[in-house]
């Protein structure tokens, strides 16, 4: 009996989500907390259409969601266990021989942040 494939194409998509720098950057900022695109612009020193755009694949994916506060959009994980996820890849490094040093995650506020998180009067633009 042949294994049916459709299952591991729908696990290498979920995979395939994960295995991008910066969306792994994103995950573990939101494993702390959710968070708006300025803040999270803030953070990690990008643009926000390029952040916007790492955060459209993790939601496409399933991995975070989103929820509207006015015209602030918060962006959180869809499910602890995403956390655990990157955690436990941080371990195969270990496994597989690679000593990587992560940096912290920055707590609030964060520097040129204008998000009301921040203590700034916010919207994202």
């Amino acid at each position: 009996m042949a294994l049916r494939n459709e299952p591991y194409k729908r696990q290498a998509a979920l995979i395939k989500a994960l295995a991008h720098p910066t969306r792994l950057q994103l995950l573990d900022i939101l494993a702390s907390d959710e968070a708006c695109v300025c803040h999270l612009t803030a953070i990690l020193k990008r643009r926000q259409p390029y952040i916007s755009q790492q955060l459209m694949i993790l939601r496409e994916a399933g991995l975070v969601t989103d929820r509207k506060d006015g015209v602030m959009v918060y962006y959180r994980l869809a499910d602890p266990t995403i956390a655990d996820v990157v955690r436990a890849t941080r371990g195969l490094l270990r496994t597989v021989g690679e000593a990587a040093a992560f940096p912290p995650i920055p707590t609030s506020p964060v520097e040129g942040c204008p998000c009301p998180h921040c203590g700034g009067e916010g919207p994202c633009t």
